[in-house]
């Protein structure tokens, strides 16, 4: 019986054994498709996940894009020197020059040839350039672009060293690359460093998209605008592929745009002042401001030099205008003194908002 016994034992424990195996095997099998089951799952959800993902839209594509650009722009911005920075412009006070969002360089101080006309022109911008002026300021309506490609032409100064500016007048917006063909010939000069449209009007879209073109040919280096402000800006830059590069506006003393400033330069555009002496009939009171003759005095310097100074360490590039050559030589000598802060402040408080032209 105990044998007996034992042997029913000995099977009822090898049954025990194989019942146990073969449910370890059932587990790890399931082990196994589970595992199996989740990967093919994972790998679903990750194709599912991406097929998902919307396509990037070409404006989006357009926006990374420029985010770039403006990311190479703000890398090769110029580094070093007494630096004036504003917004996204930066001003080297040692090499004098300013890089545009164009890529090219230009000086930060010049010459305006508004009412200087035949030998009178000539002799003022050869007057400048001989001072050290590498920045000269034209336009189709100062009746002058030929006398100032001649200058150029006779100076004997490298073409490449010398920064041109002409502009486009409204009436000559409805056929602008005639008018574009009409500036090169005038001038003379194998291409413009800049060119402008004067001011707003009829068509000005159309002719900004000639200058584009102009570009493209190597015909214009640079694109920008004079008088435009910021409600015109928010309209036309929408409509331009090349953002301009610079916007030249009435700015001095008692006419500041110290609202319009900050937002030209918030758009990676150099601003630039026609007018910084207040203009015909104002200069002279503008000169003899108390405030101004003060610091003036202060720094061994003129009201005149004073004023242009203010505009640089503002951020806005001057191009005071003068058949002088003494005058002509003084407004050069902006880089041998530096406002103080409290200076700075004296001559924003002269601000009236007081425009002395009509545009």
């Amino acid at each position: 019986m105990k044998r007996l016994y034992n042997l029913i034992l000995a099977c009822l424990f090898m049954v025990s054994l194989s019942a146990c195996g073969k449910q370890a095997g059932t587990d790890s099998s399931t082990d196994q498709v589970m595992e199996q089951q989740g990967q093919t799952e994972s790998a679903g959800t990750t194709e599912q996940t991406e097929q998902e993902q919307p396509a990037v839209s070409e404006a989006e594509q357009t926006e990374a894009q420029t985010e770039d650009i403006l990311t190479d722009r703000e890398e090769q911005k110029i580094e070093g020197g007494d630096n004036t920075v504003t917004g996204d412009i930066s001003f080297n006070f040692e090499t004098k020059t300013v890089l545009l969002n164009s890529g090219y360089e230009m000086p930060i101080f010049g010459i305006g040839t508004y009412s200087l006309t035949g030998d009178t022109c000539v002799e003022s911008v050869t007057a400048a350039l001989n001072s050290g002026v590498r920045l000269i300021d034209t336009a189709y309506m100062y009746h002058n672009e030929e006398s100032v490609g001649e200058a150029v032409r006779n100076s004997g100064i490298p073409r490449e060293e010398i920064f041109v500016i002409t502009k486009l007048y409204p009436n000559q917006f409805s056929d602008a690359e005639a008018a574009i063909e009409e500036a090169l010939v005038k001038l003379d000069i194998d291409y413009i460093d800049m060119m402008l449209l004067h001011h707003p009007g009829t068509d000005d879209v159309e002719a900004y998209l000639a200058m584009e073109k102009a570009v493209a040919d190597g015909k214009i280096r640079s694109l920008g605008l004079s008088n435009w402000y910021v409600e015109e800006l928010e309209e036309f830059i929408p409509q331009i592929n090349i953002m301009p590069a610079l916007v030249q506006n009435e700015i001095h003393p008692y006419y500041q745009e110290n609202d319009v400033i900050p937002y030209i330069h918030g758009l990676g555009i150099v601003v630039q002042g026609w007018y910084p002496l207040g203009g015909r009939g104002y200069t002279a009171e503008l000169l003899g401001n108390e405030v101004i003759s003060e610091i003036a005095a202060a720094h061994g310097k003129s009201s005149a030099q004073v004023i242009l100074r203010w505009n640089l360490q503002k951020g806005v590039v001057v191009i005071p205008g003068s058949s002088n050559p003494d005058h002509i030589q003084e407004n050069t000598e902006l880089f041998d003194f530096e406002l103080t802060r409290e200076e700075m402040e004296r001559i924003n408080a002269l601000d009236r908002r007081e425009k002395h032209d009509w545009y």
